[in-house]
């Protein structure tokens, strides 16, 4: 049908409802227990608000706001089908994945983080995916080795 003979909101309806899926990550889906927590618990809150929004007798308001929890309905689940647990790691020898490692740039700093899911990931929290350059990086390595990341060089200094 021609939009000249549908209503204008119903096509500005249409056009918000359209909303592109959230991207499925190419690598092993790597969760630690905390992480696999914490998909499930987002999952059912997606499930609720998408469930909430089916309630809605307006069909243009429902699916405006059935839009968002659908798309992360479908991603959560994907997520949680897909996640491999990991268990934490049982020696401190080297960095691996659930490790916290703390290290020492060459410009001074000193950072900690926490090597977890992509999902889990919140470097401002202190944590980073185990898919990123610094991660990928230091894994393997033992206190006092030294890596280079771009221009700068990074001394492990301690891995718990």
């Amino acid at each position: 049908m021609s939009v000249a003979f549908m209503k204008e909101e119903s096509a500005e309806t249409a056009a918000e409802t359209l909303l592109p899926e959230r991207a499925i990550s190419p690598h092993p889906n790597l969760v630690t227990e905390a992480g696999l927590k914490a998909l499930e618990a987002q999952l059912q809150e997606a499930r609720e608000a998408y469930a909430a929004a089916n309630a809605i007798e307006d069909v243009n308001e429902r699916r405006r706001q059935a839009a968002g929890p659908g798309r992360d309905l479908r991603y959560l689940a994907e997520r949680v089908r897909t996640a491999e647990l990991v268990a934490a790691p049982t020696s401190n020898d080297v960095v691996s994945f659930g490790s916290t490692v703390t290290f020492s740039r060459d410009d001074g700093r000193v950072q900690t983080y926490r090597i977890v899911g992509e999902d889990e990931a919140d470097p401002k929290a202190g944590s980073i995916s185990y898919v990123a350059p610094v991660a990928r990086i230091l894994m393997g390595k033992a206190v006092g080795d030294l890596v280079t990341v771009g221009a700068q060089e990074l001394e492990i200094i301690a891995i718990a």
